[in-house]
Formats: structure tokens, C-alpha cells, sequence
């Protein structure tokens, strides 16, 4: 089956949409206050309910203990975003399971109980809603620790009432350029939703990549949190294509001087560092969306921006890599990678 990323090409703005449900059973402590033998047992309760999320979805799902998977291993699902760094590093027991298409994947122990992530292609967060919303539905009967007032009861406050964290993850390379991505956050931010960068330190960002959610989750219904989303991202949207416009008005024959000197680096570097190949396949997909460089449509960068990162890179080539074995590679690997299209 193919990976949710896999089914279409990447949108040239919107690459993908995310829901993330936060839920506690009633029976047990809250992260923190947990005993390992509780941990063992909600771990095991989770597993041992895949076979009902296939009935669902009428699709494969995987389980694992997250504790057993070797650090490397860890580290790919990570750069995946299918686990947290904090799982990962979780001490006591913890559990995933995932969905064939990774389109799904439910932490168990991490900062809450149960968290369930479901991620679809492009600007379809009503979709990943829906696919959350149906785990959630089989979950329910572990009996969640809910209150008449406040709504789902979480770890952190933040997350009271729907426990629900929404987002896009966009590709905004023409209002980074222009200078204006802290004024777009702010602006944004006094709607209730945030803008981060990737891997989310602020708005600092590698390969033009940003995360835009909602704030708050308390007061209000997983309709109106979508339906606000979807409005400030169409929004933002909209800035990123006037500003597309803008700097190739001015600045065309210097972009695509950049695009194709990233295609050359790409296509002859020997070594290329991590930050430098995501900033490089960004300029590549920049140029792509603009028509300015003939790249094949059904190449996905945004898949090659992951598959690039240390982890993953050293699961392609089979075998552990020091950063300068990993340069090395990368720079292989892209090489053949450009040498294709």
C-alpha cells in the first residue's frame, strides 16, 4: 500500500494537513505520577486493539513497543514525525501503533495516555479529522477521563476541552524571501493560531517549511477549530502567492540563476550536509512551482527532505554513518537522485 505521502504530489503551497487528538483514561495517573505496571498494562490494552482499527479502515496496522526499537530506528519514525522526540526517549513503557499507509499513527505514554495523529496529502484537514475521529471512536471504550465542564482532561492545560492540536504544514519559501514570516506570525497569532518552523524552534525554519496550528482547544468545538484553521491558512496562502509574484517581478533571472545552481550542487556536490540538501531541495521545488525548472511532477521533494535526514539516510544505505560517511552519501544519493528526472 502505498504511504499517505506517496499518493499524490505534494500541493505547491499546502504539503499536508494533521490532526492530534490528546486523551487520558480515567483509571490510571497522569504522565508523571504513572507507575511502570500501569504503564505495561495501557500499553498492552492499546497493541492489543489494532485488530479493531483494521475493521475501521480496512487496512493493516502494526504495533510495536516503541522501547524496544533500536536508537536508530527511533530516530527514523522521528524524522517522520510519526513519534515525538519525547517518546523516543521515554523510559518507561511505551507503545506505537501505525497504520499500513502511516496516514495513522497512535503514542502511547508519551506526554498523555493515547495520542492519536492522523496525517493526509495537502489541504485536507475535514479528512484527517475524519481518520482520527474513527480511532478515537474505538478507543473511547478504555473509558477516558472526561470532565462535564472542561472536556478531555490532559497533561497540560493547554490542551483541555477537545485535547485537539490541528495544523498545515506549508511551504512558504516567498514570504520567507521577502523578509516577512515573524510579521505573518504575528499577525496570524492575534486569530489564535501559531506559525513554527521546522523542526520548531520559533519561526526559524530549514527548507522553507512552517507548521501552522490552533492555539487554543478550551471553549470551542472540533468544527470551529478546523473551520478557523482552514480560514487563516487560505489566508496565508494567499500572502505566499502575492509574494511568489512579487519577488519574480523583481528578482526572476536571479531565483532561477539560484534554482539552477542548487540542481547543479545537487546533481555533482560530493558532500552535502543535512541543512545544506534541504535548502537545496527547497530552491529546487521553489523552482518547480514556478515553472522555471523541467523536475519530475511525480517526484515528491518533500519526501526526498525527509529520506535525506541522518536517520533515514543511514537506513537507506544499511548500515551506521559518521557525519562525514553521511555527507558523503547524501551527496551520492542525491546525485543519482537528480541524475533520474
Amino acid at each position: 500500500m502505498k504511504k499517505w505521502y506517496e499518493k499524490k504530489t505534494e500541493e505547491r503551497i499546502v504539503i499536508s494537513s494533521r490532526v492530534r487528538l490528546a486523551r487520558n483514561l480515567a483509571e490510571y495517573h497522569f504522565a508523571g505520577r504513572m507507575k511502570d505496571e500501569e504503564c505495561e498494562a495501557l500499553a498492552g490494552r492499546v497493541r492489543g486493539m489494532a485488530a479493531a482499527f483494521e475493521g475501521k479502515e480496512a487496512m493493516k496496522y502494526y504495533s510495536c513497543s516503541v522501547n524496544k526499537l533500536s536508537e536508530l530506528e527511533k530516530a527514523s519514525l522521528s524524522e517522520w514525525y510519526i513519534i515525538s522526540e519525547l517518546l523516543a526517549k521515554k523510559r518507561q513503557e511505551t507503545a506505537l501503533v501505525l497504520s499500513e499507509d502511516e496516514g495513522i499513527s497512535i503514542m502511547v505514554n508519551e506526554e498523555d495516555h493515547i495520542r492519536i495523529q492522523a496525517v493526509a496529502p495537502g489541504a485536507d484537514l475535514e479528512g484527517a479529522y475524519v481518520r482520527a475521529a474513527l480511532i478515537d471512536e474505538s478507543l473511547e471504550e478504555l473509558g477516558y477521563a472526561y470532565d462535564d465542564r472542561y472536556g478531555y482532561l490532559t497533561t497540560s492545560p493547554l490542551n483541555v476541552g477537545t485535547g485537539m492540536r490541528a495544523s498545515f504544514l506549508l511551504f512558504l519559501p516567498g514570504v520567507t524571501m521577502a523578509g516577512k514570516i515573524q510579521k505573518l506570525a504575528d499577525e496570524v497569532g492575534k486569530y489564535g493560531v501559531m506559525v513554527r518552523g521546522i523542526p520548531g524552534d520559533g519561526t526559524k525554519t530549514m527548507g522553507y517549511l512552517y507548521r501552522v496550528s490552533n492555539r487554543k482547544t478550551l471553549g470551542c468545538t472540533e468544527g470551529e477549530i478546523i473551520e478557523n484553521l482552514r480560514q487563516i491558512a487560505g489566508e496565508i496562502v494567499q500572502q505566499e502567492q502575492k509574494y511568489r509574484e512579487y519577488l519574480c517581478g523583481r528578482n526572476a533571472d536571479e531565483i532561477e540563476d539560484k534554482v539552477y545552481r542548487s540542481f547543479g550542487v545537487l546533481r555533482y556536490a560530493k558532500k552535502i550536509s543535512t541543512e545544506d540538501g534541504l535548502t537545496l531541495l527547497a530552491q529546487l521545488k521553489f523552482g518547480r512551482d514556478l515553472g522555471m525548472i523541467a523536475v519530475n511532477p511525480e517526484l515528491s521533494l518533500y519526501e526526498q527532505m525527509i529520506r535525506i535526514q541522518p536517520a533515514n539516510l543511514q537506513k537507506i544505505c544499511g548500515k551506521n554513518l559518521n557525519r562525514a560517511q553521511r555527507e558523503r552519501y547524501r551527496g551520492e544519493y542525491l546525485n543519482r537522485l537528480m541524475g533520474k528526472m
